[in-house]
């Protein structure tokens, strides 16, 4: 589920209209700027600090053949 707030920002008026400027420019609104600018400098920080969020893990079925074991992968391949 996807939540989005409302919130107000005092931006500098020269930011404000390079801001409008881009937006028309990309065919973007402003807000989907602010927040993928937003979203670029948490990323920024999160990679600086050395602290990334865990990768999820899927529950992909099992293997269904060891990789190393040549022959046994080439049958499984060609049966598909």
């Amino acid at each position: 589920m996807v939540i989005h707030m409302k919130t107000t920002l005092n931006i500098d008026d020269t930011v404000m209209q390079r801001l409008r400027e881009e937006a028309a420019r990309q065919g973007k609104s402003m807000g989907a700027l602010v927040e993928a600018g937003l979203r670029r400098i948490l990323a920024e920080s999160l990679q600086e600090s050395g602290h990334l969020p865990e990768l999820p893990t899927l529950a992909s079925g099992g293997m269904r053949v060891d990789v190393a074991d040549r022959d046994r992968l080439y049958k499984i391949m060609e049966d598909r």
